[in-house]
């Protein structure tokens, strides 16, 4: 349940989970159109598909949503990562899914809503602490 990123940002190849749902979505999508040497073929079939293409296509996917704030493919990046390490996903893990080779660029993906501040825990919390008023 993994899938393999070539050329990915940095041109660096890495693996990647993969949903049980996108799978879902892959195979029908393959069913209709049989690529052969990509999974998202270019114009040429043998290369890949440019980034104007997937550039275009958040364009498109924005407007079509009607939002009005700038998004693009490098914003899904971020919320991407930033989803991740709010279900409490290591960063080193994040670190590789990104394929960042230092963790200092992953922490600057990564964004920390106000809702994963107030749910953690503090360690003093975890402390029997009695407060006795002075004689």
């Amino acid at each position: 349940m993994v899938i393999r990123v070539e050329h990915g940002k940095g041109g660096k190849d890495r693996f990647v989970m993969l949903s049980g749902q996108l799978l879902g979505i892959l195979r029908t999508y393959w069913r209709l159109a049989r690529p052969k040497y990509w999974l998202f073929p270019g114009r040429d079939e043998t290369k890949s598909i440019d980034v104007q293409v997937l550039h275009s296509a958040c364009r498109s996917a924005c407007a079509a949503a009607g939002l009005a704030k700038r998004v693009t493919v490098h914003t899904l990046r971020h919320s991407f990562a930033t989803h991740l390490l709010e279900n409490g996903t290591d960063i080193r893990i994040i670190q590789v899914l990104l394929g960042h080779a230092n963790l200092s660029s992953t922490a600057r993906y990564t964004r920390v809503s106000n809702g994963l501040i107030r749910r953690t825990q503090s360690p003093l919390d975890r402390l029997a602490l009695e407060v006795v008023p002075p004689a």
